[in-house]
């Protein structure tokens, strides 16, 4: 058997979530290998919402514009009921967030991806198999079954697993996936229909029997390209996988989630389904694929151990309500991979990995009740207002308050520590002719303290702490207020010149800092902001520099 040695991070699967992760490793330049057992990619539009949030993760790392001129946007829904429509459902965000819902196949956001990693001389090794793995206090051991069969012996410092609803490094590692299957089955189909509805609105039509029960289901996606939508449906008897004893599962597996290969509806099946329930008479046409599908919901008992981990779908499956699955994955993968890479650099405290689990298992958790909540109760039984509900389907309600990584909370308005990092606009500096927002100030960094008020000298002396205790790893922004001088100084000085930034953070006269984390949330509020509050709290995630050795 060969041995290998030397890379830093061994990721298994190469679907949305572990190309996230791969990207954000190698962008932090981390050696990394990104193996997948399937020998090309899919090409089926599985996952296929993008929501605001992750929009803003891919803008971080520089790949957003090609996302953007790639998917089509999501303006909303509109909802039937027996023919009659319901009031329509228009995803309108504030102001200050700068991206909106968006559509784009699963397989075009795997290929923009890939591209984005190629970029930094790493591809993905198709038709590679992890086969088993073993962990020591050093590292892992991780076994390979290339498609001819050869076998490799890797050794790396991490594994991260990314491969699915039936990973086998979840099954390996001896993680529970409690939880069971819904009884219904689905089938899905890539169309092109020839009806009016206005573009970039979804359509969910339902029938419903005399007792008030849904009986007959019909959800249609917006994807790119004229009239094109994925269409998924309830199936017919003679399509049932459950008719014929089989299912999308694994055997020995017990999970019945995804995708059923080799039976999938033809166009007959779909046009029947239209016929019954589309609000405007159609023909359907173009049909590129499809297939049945089950879902359940499941979510492990701890999202890694020791060395290795897990994301997306091997950590937490559920129904494809808001689309949710393929975003909270994205975001499992941002969070760990700049931990992992902080970890390999030799700059983190020791709990900064197991922070990984404290921080997104609450969140799979939550995303598991809320969407089997919406897909057996309807999204009108949500408690939350419809702001809220809108802006929590977005993923920007998504934080850590309360995490050992983040400071106290503060007294006053703004975003609390754990919380994302609001967008502003107006932000003006020197040589640039145009106002910058925030986010291209935080754009491809790692952690950053942004000092808002007049105090030059003090932005100065922070940033000096800053730098001197994380070994040069935080960046340091000043902030001024609005009416403010625009002066040359280290660190760099920007001016609020429309107030956004003091509105959006809940800031006043005051000085105050803020520390944002390489993910885009707020680690800490600091106010006044001192050398001594700052260090401690980056004591919360980084080892001394004095006491790193390599």
């Amino acid at each position: 058997m060969a041995h290998t040695f030397g890379t830093d991070v061994v990721v298994a699967g190469a679907g949305p979530v572990g190309l996230t992760a791969a990207a954000a490793l190698r962008g932090r330049g981390v050696r990394c290998r990104i193996v997948d057992r399937l020998p090309a990619r899919l090409p089926y539009a599985k996952a296929v919402g993008v929501q605001p949030r992750t929009l803003e993760i891919w803008d971080h790392m520089g790949l957003t514009r090609t996302v953007l001129e790639a998917a089509v946007p999501m303006y909303g829904q509109l909802a039937y009921v027996n023919g009659a429509e319901q009031a329509r459902i228009d995803l309108v965000l504030p102001p200050d967030v700068p991206y909106g819902f968006a559509a784009l196949p699963q397989y075009e956001t795997e290929r923009i991806l890939e591209a984005h990693l190629a970029r930094f001389g790493t591809g993905i090794e198709r038709g590679t198999e992890l086969v088993s793995f073993g962990q020591d206090p050093d590292g892992v051991t991780v076994a390979l079954r290339s498609a001819s069969g050869a076998e490799e012996e890797v050794r790396a410092r991490y594994l991260v697993g990314c491969d699915g609803a039936h990973s086998l490094v979840r099954k390996q590692l001896g993680l529970s996936f409690e939880g069971s299957a819904f009884p219904e089955e689905y089938m899905l189909g890539d169309v092109e229909v020839d009806w009016d509805m206005p573009p970039g609105y979804g359509v969910r039509a339902m029938h419903k029997n005399a007792d008030g029960a849904v009986d007959d289901l019909l959800v249609c996606i917006p994807l790119p390209g004229p009239n094109r939508y994925r269409m998924s449906m309830t199936v017919p008897p003679e399509l049932s996988a459950a008719g014929r004893g089989d299912g999308p599962g694994e055997p020995g597996d017990g999970v019945v989630h995804g995708l059923e290969a080799g039976h999938g509806p033809a166009l007959a099946d779909i046009q029947a389904v239209l016929d019954r329930l589309s609000p405007r008479p159609t023909t359907a046409s173009r049909l590129r694929w499809s297939s049945v599908f089950r879902i359940s919901h499941r979510i492990v008992d701890r999202y890694g151990d020791g060395r290795v981990f897990v994301a997306g779908d091997a950590a937490h499956i559920h129904p494809p309500t808001g689309a949710q699955g393929m975003n909270t994955g994205i975001q499992d993968a941002w969070n760990l991979a700049w931990k992992l890479a902080l970890a390999i650099e030799g700059g983190a405290d020791d709990g900064l990995a197991r922070s990984y689990d404290a921080e997104r298992r609450p969140v799979g958790e939550e995303v598991v009740q809320r969407t089997v909540r919406h897909a057996t109760q309807g999204i009108q039984a949500d408690p939350a207002d419809p702001a809220t509900l809108l802006l929590r389907e977005a993923q920007l309600l998504v934080g850590y308050r309360g995490s050992p990584l983040v400071g106290p909370a503060s007294e006053g308005p703004g975003p609390q520590p754990g919380d994302r990092a609001p967008d502003c606009a107006g932000l003006a500096a020197h040589i640039a002719a145009f106002p910058l927002r925030l986010y291209d100030l935080l754009r491809d960094r790692g952690h950053t303290l942004l000092v808002y008020g007049d105090g030059e000298a003090r932005g100065g002396q922070l940033a000096e702490a800053a730098a001197e205790f994380s070994g040069g790893r935080v960046g340091t922004c000043v902030i001024r207020p609005s009416g403010t001088a625009l002066e040359t100084s280290f660190p760099p000085v920007y001016v609020d010149t429309l107030g956004a930034f003091a509105r959006l953070y809940g800031v006043s006269d005051e000085p105050v800092a803020f520390l944002v984390r390489p993910d885009g949330y707020i680690g800490a509020r600091l106010s006044p902001p001192t050398s001594a509050q700052l260090t401690a709290q980056l004591a919360r995630t980084f080892a001394p520099a004095d006491s790193v050795t390599g």
